[in-house]
């Protein structure tokens, strides 16, 4: 996946956990977890900005691109 998603990274300087992110941002524990995982295929932008808002950080900060074709050589 060229996408990679660096949500634990956040969370882990905001010394936030999954529990209260997730209560947070009202979103299941399964589902942030999945994105925490780095599993997610897709997100709603409605999601990635109440997950921006509650760790006071942009989008970049949790979504990275990476050049898959750059990776394998």
């Amino acid at each position: 996946m060229a996408i990679i998603i660096n949500l634990d990274v956040v969370m882990a300087q905001r010394k936030m956990g999954l529990t209260q992110l997730a209560s947070e941002v009202n979103i299941t524990m399964a589902n942030l977890s999945i994105l925490k995982n780095n599993k997610a295929k897709a997100i709603r932008l409605s999601t990635l900005e109440a997950i921006c808002k509650t760790l006071d950080c942009q989008p970049g900060d949790i979504l990275q691109y990476i050049d898959e074709d750059e990776t394998d050589q």
